[in-house]
């Protein structure tokens, strides 16, 4: 069986209770459940990330929502209804908000200064898409100084054309895959029933 970079170095491969964590949810957003944009398993990934959020503000853990900002009448669109964050996972009083315009949440965005105000917690990743959001962001912050947890579970992602065959990569191969990089190097992955209260 092959071992990841992270077995061989030794790491500690526990994922971050929601009382050591931060959690980040990631473009969990209408622009996902419906139109040219609509997740394979979007449903069944939202429902996770809603019961991680309740147990999240149960634990009174820090809460910061990712919303990817889009162009006035296109995909995103911050002013109508498929650029708004899904119901099921909407923000609360003093929970942060954070606006993004590129895959990666560190970039040009305050998501950085907003978990050095938990120094002593690890960041917890839910969201979309599986393959570039939440995977860029996993990777920032082993850049930023942190072994973030990915919650598989909590994530979705979209088949993809693969350009070394000239077919499709099912939805399922590219989560899978996407999280078996993440996995190897940047994050502890794992499902949300795993992850201690």
């Amino acid at each position: 069986m092959a071992k990841t970079l992270l077995q061989l170095s030794g790491a500690d491969l526990k994922p971050t209770p929601l009382s050591q964590g931060v959690l980040v949810l990631i473009d969990i957003q209408n622009e996902y459940f419906d139109g040219p944009l609509r997740l394979d398993g979007v449903e069944d990934a939202e429902r996770v990330a809603a019961g991680l959020l309740a147990r999240a503000r149960k634990a009174g853990t820090p809460v910061i929502h990712i919303r990817h900002k889009g162009k006035a009448g296109g995909a995103f669109d911050p002013d109508a209804p498929r650029g708004a964050i899904h119901d099921s996972v909407a923000p609360e009083p003093g929970e942060t908000i954070i606006d993004k315009g590129l895959p990666n949440s560190y970039a040009g965005t305050t998501l950085a200064k907003a978990l050095a105000a938990h120094p002593d917690r690890q960041p917890i990743l839910a969201g979309f898409q599986t393959h570039m959001c939440l995977s860029a962001t996993a990777r920032s912050a082993v850049d930023h100084g942190a072994m973030p947890t990915v919650v598989m579970d909590a994530a979705a992602t979209r088949a993809l054309p693969d350009p070394t065959a000239g077919t499709e990569l099912s939805a399922a191969e590219i989560h899978r895959a996407a999280l078996a990089a993440l996995a190897d190097r940047f994050a502890v992955v794992a499902r949300a029933g795993d992850i201690p209260d």
